[in-house]
């Protein structure tokens, strides 16, 4: 049985070992705080047309979050009334949640060696950096994640994951990403 109190996620004990190291020789940093790691993972779920219809759409979606990040996600609601999509303002459309410290490492570790190989007809991620050195990718279908009863889903939703590091650069983002084992296709 693991002890809570010593218990370090695997990439996490992986980057402190091997993964600062490897970046410091890499860009040549003179300093250990300039190496970049991991600020924190956002998951988002929108239910869209489907919350519209109705608003159990989007506990749905709350509920499947949780599961998949392993703490409590935030139900998300218009900020804005548009008639044309018959959206009225407050009204629940989706699921989000934000992953730091272990709990970040533990479900990058999952979404890498578990989630990803088991999308249908995988060839990698495409590399899709902001600018500042932050990654985002989305998912077709929430249903990869183990977590998740294929029996008990009543509609598979679509999912945003955005990472975010302290890197300055894409390339020293795409770089601690790499090391990470993130299957970049290009």
């Amino acid at each position: 049985m693991l002890d809570a109190a010593t218990y370090t996620p695997r990439l996490k004990a992986l980057y402190a070992e091997s993964i600062r190291a490897e970046l410091k020789e890499e860009f040549g940093y003179k300093n250990d705080m300039m190496i970049p790691k991991l600020d924190k993972i956002v998951l988002n779920i929108g239910c869209g047309r489907a919350a519209v219809k109705d608003t159990k759409k989007a506990k749905s979606a709350v509920a499947d979050l949780t599961a998949i990040a392993g703490q409590q996600a935030l139900m998300t609601t218009a900020k804005n009334s548009i008639a044309g999509f018959r959206v009225r303002e407050g009204m629940p459309m989706g699921a989000k949640v934000t992953l730091r410290g272990d709990r970040m490492f533990e479900f990058l570790d999952r979404l890498i060696t578990i989630a990803m190989p088991r999308i249908r007809d995988f060839r990698g991620v495409k590399p899709s950096f902001d600018g500042r050195g932050n990654f985002a990718t989305g998912l077709k279908e929430h249903i990869v994640f183990p977590e998740i009863d294929f029996d008990k889903v009543d509609e598979p939703w679509g999912m945003d994951i955005v990472i975010a590091t302290t890197a300055k650069t894409d390339a020293e983002a795409k770089s601690l990403l790499k090391h990470f084992n993130m299957p970049f296709n290009a």
